[in-house]
């Protein structure tokens, strides 16, 4: 229940990311402005984390990186699309798997009402 708990706080901080810039932006902008909005919030988060495959034992940097990591047990990954596709979901998982985590959030801020642009992904929760 953990997770739950989390996401809606971080639900809450890209909910007022997006009503204060909007569609439109390049992911990266909200990014920071997300990172400031957990700082003012108290959530504790890694930005940019590097995520290393481990493959038949070795572990390999592949340059992967979440986007946040909060509170080391929920994954958030940025979009500023037209849309979502199957890949987001797909990648989402995939790091679910890699870290072990539970539950991941897509967010995607090219959207006009961001309530539409938040997915959940889940993974043995």
């Amino acid at each position: 229940m953990r997770e739950n708990a989390l996401a809606t706080q971080i639900i809450g901080a890209a909910i007022e990311v997006h009503k204060q810039l909007g569609p439109g932006l390049l992911e990266s902008a909200y990014e920071e402005c997300l990172a400031h909005e957990f700082t003012l919030r108290s959530i504790q988060f890694e930005r940019q984390k590097p995520l290393p495959v481990v493959y038949k034992g070795i572990k390999l940097d592949c340059g992967y990186r979440l986007d946040f990591l909060v509170s080391e047990s929920v994954i958030v990954e940025l979009k500023a699309v037209e849309q979502l596709m199957p890949i987001h979901h797909a990648q989402t998982i995939t790091y679910l798997k890699l870290t072990n985590c539970k539950l991941g959030l897509i967010l995607n801020f090219n959207v006009r009402l961001m309530r539409t642009g938040i997915k959940r992904v889940v993974l043995n929760l």
